[in-house]
C-alpha cells in the first residue's frame, strides 16, 4: 500500500492525491514511463507545484443549470493545490491540453488580472446584479492565493459595488478577508459556504491531501460565524460505503461551530475522475473499494456516473433516498435552514469614475 514516500517513477508523491497523470480525453497521443533497461536507480525528486498566469479576457462565467442555486461565478484559478481525488473539475484541465491526474493539482493557471476585468463586466450599462458565486469550481483559497490575493482583489471590487457574493472553501485563508466579509455580511452582502466531507482526519488527508484538517475547517465556520457572516456547512461530497456514515456527526459538528445552513451532495465521478477515483480507492481502501463503486453505479442506473440534470448531483434509487433523508431529518432536529436567507442585490452601485462626465440624472 503506498504511503506519501512512495517513489512512482521517480517521483515522491507526497502530499498528492492522485496516483497517476494519464493524458486528457483530448490528446491524440498516450505517454508512459518505461524502464530503460539501464538498472540504474531513478533519481528521486518532489513534485512540486507550477503556477503559469493568464491575461483573462472575461472571469464571470454564467450557467443556465437547474441543479444549482446560481446563475454567474467566478474562478480565479484553474488547478487546484488542494488534491482532491474526488474534485468533479478535474475534467478541465483536459480542455488545455494537461492530464487531470497530478497535472490538474501541480500545473496550475492563475488569472492575474481577474480584479481589473471583473471592474469592467460589472460597469456595463447592461449587467443586471445577482449573487456571483465564488469557488464552484476549483478553491478560492488554495494555498497559492496566499501569495497572489487575486480574491481578495476581487472581494475589494465587489465590496465598492456593493455586489452579493457567495464563496465555498475548504480554506483557512478565508479568515485574512473576514475584514471585508464580515462588512459585506452586515449589509446582507457576503455568505460563505465551508465543505466539510468527513470527520476522519485519516481519512481526509488521503483523500483531500492539501486541504486543511477536518478541525480546523470547523474552526473556520466558528470564527466567520462569530464575525457576523452566514455559514453554510456542506456536507460534500459524501462517499457512498466510505463517509457517507457520517453526515449527521458532520452536520452537528458544523452547527456546533454556528453555521446557520446545511446542504450536501453525493460523490460525483464524471469523464477521468472515474478512472483516478477508482484507482484511490482501491489503492488505499481495498476492502470497501468494491461496496463504493456498487453503490455508485446502483445510483446511477448501473453507470458510474451520470451527468442528467436534477439527478447528478445526488443519484436516486433506494440508497440515494435514504442518505436524502436522514440529511432532512438532521437538517430537522439540528435546526439547520436548507436554503441560506437571500443575499440583497439592491444595493449595487457601480462606483462613480474619477473624472468620468457626471450623470444628467436628478
Amino acid at each position: 500500500m503506498r504511503d506519501e514516500k512512495t517513489i512512482k517513477q521517480g517521483v515522491r508523491l507526497a502530499g498528492r492525491g492522485s496516483l497517476s497523470n494519464a493524458n486528457g480525453r483530448y490528446e491524440k497521443q498516450t505517454l508512459s514511463y518505461e524502464d530503460d533497461g539501464w538498472g540504474l536507480p531513478e533519481e528521486e525528486r518532489l513534485l512540486r507545484t507550477h503556477v503559469t498566469f493568464e491575461q483573462a479576457r472575461s472571469v464571470v462565467t454564467y450557467n443556465r443549470s437547474p441543479d444549482l442555486p446560481f446563475d454567474r461565478s467566478i474562478n480565479p484559478y484553474r488547478g487546484c493545490e488542494h488534491g482532491c481525488v474526488y474534485c468533479f473539475a478535474r475534467p478541465t484541465h483536459a480542455w488545455l491540453g494537461m492530464s487531470p491526474g497530478l497535472d490538474f493539482e501541480t500545473r496550475l493557471i492563475a488569472k492575474s488580472n481577474a480584479a481589473e476585468v471583473l471592474e469592467r463586466e460589472l460597469r456595463k450599462p447592461r449587467y443586471k446584479p445577482a449573487v456571483i458565486a465564488i469557488g464552484t469550481n476549483t478553491d478560492p483559497y488554495q494555498p497559492i492565493e496566499k501569495q497572489y490575493e487575486i480574491v481578495r482583489s476581487c472581494l475589494i471590487v465587489l465590496r465598492r459595488f456593493a455586489h452579493p457574493v457567495a464563496i465555498v472553501t475548504k480554506g483557512t485563508l478565508i479568515e485574512r478577508d473576514i475584514d471585508i466579509l464580515s462588512e459585506m455580511a452586515a449589509a446582507k452582502l457576503a455568505a460563505v459556504g465551508v465543505s466539510v466531507t468527513t470527520l476522519d482526519a485519516d481519512l481526509s488527508r488521503k483523500m483531500e491531501p492539501r486541504a486543511p484538517s477536518p478541525k480546523r475547517r470547523l474552526a473556520v465556520i466558528r470564527r466567520l460565524s462569530q464575525a457576523g457572516i452566514p455559514v453554510r456547512i456542506m456536507a460534500s461530497p459524501m462517499v457512498p460505503g466510505l463517509s457517507d456514515h457520517e453526515m449527521e456527526a458532520i452536520l452537528t459538528a458544523g452547527k456546533d461551530a454556528g453555521a446557520v445552513a446545511a446542504s450536501w451532495v453525493m460523490l460525483r465521478l464524471p469523464l477521468e475522475v472515474s478512472d483516478l477515483f477508482r484507482e484511490w480507492v482501491e489503492q488505499h481502501y481495498p476492502n470497501k473499494a468494491a461496496k463504493v463503486m456498487t453503490l455508485l453505479r446502483d445510483m446511477h442506473g448501473g453507470r458510474e456516473y451520470s451527468a442528467q440534470w436534477g439527478k447528478r448531483m445526488r443519484g436516486e434509487g433506494p440508497y440515494a433516498k435514504l442518505v436524502a433523508s436522514r440529511f432532512d431529518r438532521a437538517t430537522r432536529c439540528l435546526g439547520l435552514r436548507q436554503q441560506m436567507v437571500p443575499l440583497d442585490c439592491g444595493l449595487f452601485v457601480p462606483p462613480k469614475v474619477q473624472g468620468a462626465q457626471m450623470s444628467l440624472e436628478l
